[in-house]
């Protein structure tokens, strides 16, 4: 792990996990992929918005900040619910806000200051990156529907692919955090195996990674 990057993310597996609710998590997640169609657009034209600020005063505005922090943190506990992970059967809060009692958070650390000229350019130097996340969401795909059968199989959820899954999340969400213009800490170019995610199966739950 890298400790001092500013993009934190949590996924506890949330046993007892029922064999068929992957059946018909699509279904049960479209009110929250509604709010979030209209969410990321917001979250969109709210980045162009802080993308001139940055410019123009080198600092990110908070509240636009906390707006698109928590359109991410929205994302991710839908994704853990439903087809990202799986990791989980308490249906997502609809809130922006972080709910410390759910088994998956993000938290992103909030920029006393940002480089002016490093926010033209952040989306060129991830160019790399993006090759990276679309072959990464495809493998992790499999996996999810690997371990989705075997929860309808087995009852159980295979702890190695929830590893894996959680370490491509985590890249991805570096991505999205740093394409966001939300840090100026380019992302590491490296899965991070062997990590407590906050895992309630694993000793010691250590929390945001």
């Amino acid at each position: 792990m890298t400790p001092s990057y500013p993009l934190h993310l949590e996924g506890s597996l949330d046993p007892p996990l029922s064999r068929w609710q992957p059946l018909v998590k699509w279904l049960l997640v479209i009110p929250h992929v509604i709010a979030l169609a209209f969410l990321w657009i917001a979250y969109m034209v709210l980045s162009v918005a802080a993308l001139v600020a940055i410019v123009a005063t080198g600092r990110y505005p908070r509240a636009l900040f906390d707006f698109n922090a928590g359109v991410l943190r929205w994302t991710w506990r839908v994704g853990f619910y439903s087809y990202s992970a799986l990791g989980t059967d308490r249906y997502p809060p609809f809130t922006l806000a972080d709910v410390p009692d759910y088994p998956a958070r993000l938290d992103v650390e909030y920029p006393e200051s940002l480089s002016r000229w490093h926010a033209l350019v952040k989306w060129l130097l991830a160019l790399p990156h993006y090759l990276i996340v679309a072959a990464l969401s495809s493998v992790r795909s499999v996996m999810v529907l690997v371990a989705g059968a075997a929860l309808l199989v087995t009852g159980r959820y295979p702890e190695p692919l929830f590893e894996l899954i959680m370490a491509t999340e985590l890249w991805t969400y570096r991505v999205m955090a740093y394409t966001g213009l939300m840090t100026d800490d380019y992302p590491p170019f490296r899965l991070d195996l062997g990590t407590d995610y906050g895992n309630s199966t694993a000793a010691g739950g250590s929390g945001l990674a």
